[in-house]
């Protein structure tokens, strides 16, 4: 792949937390040199990066100047961002620097919801039934306009924080509450911060798609474990080599038309959809990698790299999509069964069967977990399996529990 001084350079806007993301960095520092910018120093990134500079990277203005001044000194070749709170930011450091990728408009299009869903109808793109409130009175209008059940969701996260279902009028108050209430560094603040929306029956599923020169391909289908209703918190994921939804016209025609209406042409999306009796209806479009370590699944399961696919659409080259594997990953996602505080939390490697591919710790002794509308995304641990179909993979991680193992006390309740 040659020396750090003959790769490519890309700006890396943000790295992430490590046990999540490491395995992109892994990849894409094979085949070019990246820069990080961020607002702590390079720690855990360093074998990884050939540099970094310290700067607030949620504020386009400051990161603009930051990455104009790592542009005087090096040739940059394109600009790389997979965090969900950055990637606006990132979005104007391209642009100043005249470097492949979406217009910022774009980007706040994807990330804003409310934003999305006005896009889409334009486009006649199938999707539930969406509207902005301000207040809880509001959330009541529209939830009897829409009639229940509805799903309130804030307008700007994603990965499931702060969505619930609501069935009845006694409990849009308490998901109000936790909608309004949820937050992520770096995501914008609405007037109108939450949606009340049409619940969608029908299993839910993520697309993670390239884009280069406004053509579109999808390489990931990821088939979604729900759980801890009337939340949606992702309890797992399966990527099929050979599942049909990668070529399935109906889908394949949803994506492209969402993503001409919203204009995104340059990147990997990150796209969900409800399959239904009558056919795909699209819940949010993401600007980035798909997280839960979706990509890593589909390399496992496909050989196709999506993170590697979005760097090199980053600097402007043509991504490698053909399969060379066809097989089954999944990934369980280990929570607690109430708010705890973690003592320990223990792998046992030997109890692995062959088709478990690993299992990592995902919270320390200490640690407190607590579960919706309290906290989201409460995991000590996850387990991944790989096997020839999915369904070998789903039976090999019903002995996750066995493989990790969770000690633990009552965590204290949040001072008020």
């Amino acid at each position: 792949m040659g020396t750090d001084d003959e790769k490519p350079l890309l700006l890396l806007i943000g790295s992430s937390a490590r046990c999540s993301r490491e395995f992109i960095l892994r990849a894409v520092s094979g085949r070019y040199a990246l820069w990080l910018l961020q607002p702590a120093a390079v720690t855990w990134e360093e074998p990884y990066v050939v540099g970094g500079t310290q700067v607030d990277n949620t504020d386009p203005g400051l990161l603009v100047e930051a990455a104009r001044q790592v542009a005087a000194e090096r040739e940059v070749t394109g600009v790389f961002c997979y965090d969900e709170g950055l990637v606006t930011p990132a979005a104007h450091a391209a642009r100043a620097l005249g470097l492949p990728g979406n217009a910022p408009e774009t980007v706040i299009a994807c990330r804003d919801k409310h934003a999305t869903r006005i896009a889409l109808e334009r486009a006649s793109v199938a999707q539930p039934a969406s509207i902005g409130v301000c207040s809880l009175d509001e959330a009541h209008e529209a939830a009897r306009k829409l009639g229940f059940p509805v799903v309130l969701k804030p307008r700007g996260l994603a990965g499931g924080m702060g969505v619930c279902r609501v069935d009845g009028s006694e409990d849009v108050a308490s998901a109000y509450l936790a909608a309004s209430g949820a937050s992520y560094p770096g995501v914008p603040v609405f007037e109108a911060s939450v949606l009340v929306e049409e619940y969608v029956e029908g299993p839910e599923i993520s697309v993670d798609a390239v884009f280069f020169e406004g053509e579109g391909t999808p390489l990931a289908v990821a088939r979604k474990h729900l759980g801890l209703a009337p939340f949606f918190e992702e309890t797992g994921h399966d990527v099929d080599a050979a599942d049909p939804l990668l070529t399935d016209p109906g889908l394949l025609e949803a994506l492209r038309a969402s993503h001409a209406a919203l204009g995104f042409h340059t990147g990997v999306s990150h796209t969900e959809f409800r399959l239904t009796a009558n056919g795909p209806r699209l819940m949010e479009v993401n600007a980035r990698l798909g997280g839960d370590m979706i990509p890593y699944l589909c390399e496992l399961a496909t050989g196709v790299d999506v993170a590697l696919a979005a760097a090199d659409v980053a600097a402007g080259r043509r991504p490698r999509t053909e399969q060379t594997r066809r097989r089954a990953a999944s990934i369980v996602f280990l929570y607690p069964e109430r708010d705890v505080e973690i003592e320990t939390v223990a792998v046992h490697e030997h109890r692995f069967t062959p088709e478990i591919h690993s299992a990592d710790a995902m919270a320390g002794p200490g640690a407190v977990l607590r579960l919706p509308p309290r906290g989201y995304i409460s995991r000590y641990a996850r387990v991944i399996a790989l096997a020839d179909t999915v369904e070998q993979a789903r039976t090999a991680l019903d002995r996750a529990t066995y493989i990790v193992e969770l000690t633990h006390r009552p965590a204290e309740e949040p001072a008020r």
